[in-house]
């Protein structure tokens, strides 16, 4: 991530990873959903559950950038659990770039959850700077559905049965506004994504380590009848670690 002697700026960055715009409309094409994971050189996704450890201040950077030109995180409830996810920041380093493009000061995080099984009392629901989201079936318990509801979170029905639908999550959130969309996984989220056919990139941090153990890959679950192609839009380096970033041909 370093060229010339020198550090890429944030506004660099923002640049480089910039979601695609419409010729001469000044918005988005369509919904667009990216995908920011890291995975070491064995294919693990974490290790001993969490991300951090095989990540690095680079990552940690584009991470940082990902998420400020998001409208909207979309994140696994297994995976808010283990990471301890709060709500999103407001940057100041990215605030004028976000007004310019109508954004919040900070993007929504929206929860994908069947069974509701979260602590509504967490920072994440009840301190947000954007109000949380909970995308659901309209088969989830409903007693749940009522809990988040009454704590103030936004509750989004985005399927048929117990859990959301991959393809309707995308255009729920559209529906808001919300088309400049990041999901961080966790590798089932990211797995469903796919099998459905619905991502659009794969930003993909390769970290220089070896791990072994059990962990799982980037992605899971059930595959495609046929694997979708992808093709690389940009690669950085820093420390070892490759940024990459892969588009749908």
């Amino acid at each position: 991530m370093s060229g010339t002697d020198r550090d890429w700026t944030l506004d660099e960055l923002a640049d480089a990873y910039a979601y695609p715009r419409a010729a001469g409309t000044g918005g988005i094409a369509r919904p667009w959903l990216r995908a920011n994971m890291v995975s070491t050189l064995d294919g693990a996704a974490h290790h001993e559950g969490r991300s951090q450890s095989i990540s690095s201040a680079a990552d940690m950077r584009i991470f940082g950038t990902l998420r400020a030109l998001a409208d909207a995180v979309v994140v696994g409830a297994e995976t808010v659990r283990l990471e301890e996810y709060g709500p999103a920041r407001a940057r100041d380093a990215f605030a004028a770039r976000r007004a310019a493009a109508g954004q919040a000061p900070a993007p929504v995080i929206a929860v994908v959850s069947a069974s509701l099984a979260l602590d509504f009392s967490l920072p994440l629901f009840t301190a947000p700077v954007v109000p949380t989201l909970i995308l659901t079936g309209a088969a989830a318990p409903p007693e749940r559905i009522l809990a988040a509801e009454k704590a103030g979170v936004g509750v989004v029905i985005a399927g048929d049965g117990p859990g959301a639908d991959p393809e309707r999550v995308v255009h729920a959130l559209a529906e808001r506004g919300l088309v400049r969309l990041l999901t961080e996984g966790g590798p089932r989220l990211l797995g469903q994504f796919v099998a459905a056919g619905v991502l659009d990139e794969l930003c993909l941090t390769v970290s220089p380590m070896l791990t072994s153990g059990y962990a799982q890959r980037i992605a899971g679950g059930p595959a495609p009848a046929v694997p979708e192609r992808f093709a690389l839009a940009s690669l950085l380096e820093q420390d070892g670690f490759l940024f990459t970033r892969y588009r749908r041909v």
